[in-house]
């Protein structure tokens, strides 16, 4: 935990230095110097030995915790263009996997029931469903499966139209929850997701 509030001091001065120091930059320009900026803060916390954060819990309350603080540590490891808002990461987590107390998150880590069809590599079959197609992929690590959603996200052809709203709320400086769920309707079957992902976000009020 030290190294991430370390981190996030050297970001956080380098970043202030920069725009008061300039004014009103060229948005490309920003850019550009964030990905170096980044990408060497990345190096100097990597050298510190920065780790994986153990993904403790007993409750929905250090359920949370645990997973806001995997994303803290992933995004160390993912470009500012590539994050997904921790809010909705962790709502949406914790619906998935009821709090971390489903079969799939205990047993294969999972947290987002992501399946697979690759059924060579490492998975688990629907309960009661032994010769499904597809089977819930096990991860050594419920961090991995925070990081495997992220990638998902960020690759899915399903979900381009979510991606392009997150670079203009980028752009903007300030979420918009409604918008971004939204766009991400395929992630469940459940007409109803999005407004449930969101009344989990404001009634367990996340970071």
């Amino acid at each position: 935990f030290k190294i991430l509030l370390y981190a996030f001091i050297i970001m956080g001065m380098v970043g202030g230095a920069y725009y008061h120091g300039t004014g009103k930059p060229n948005k490309k320009v920003v850019k550009q110097i964030e990905a170096e900026v980044h990408q060497k803060d990345l190096d100097k916390i990597l050298a510190l030995g920065l780790v994986q954060p153990e993904f403790m819990f007993n409750n929905a309350n250090s359920f949370i915790d645990a997973t806001g603080k995997c994303v803290e540590y992933l995004n160390f490891t993912t470009d500012r263009a590539s994050r997904v808002p921790t809010s909705i990461i962790i709502a949406m987590a914790g619906i998935e996997s009821a709090w971390g107390t489903s079969r799939f998150s205990v047993e294969g880590n999972n947290l987002f029931g992501i399946r697979t069809w690759d059924l060579k590599s490492d998975h688990m079959k629907p309960k009661g469903v032994k010769d499904a197609k597809f089977g819930l992929k096990k991860y050594a690590t419920k961090c991995d499966s925070i990081k495997d959603m992220i990638r998902i996200l960020n690759t899915h052809r399903a979900y381009t139209d979510f991606r392009v709203e997150r670079a203009i709320q980028l752009d903007n400086g300030s979420w918009d929850y409604n918008k971004l769920m939204d766009l991400l309707h395929a992630w469940s079957t459940n007409p109803d997701y999005a407004k449930i992902i969101l009344r989990t976000i404001n009634e367990r009020e996340l970071p």
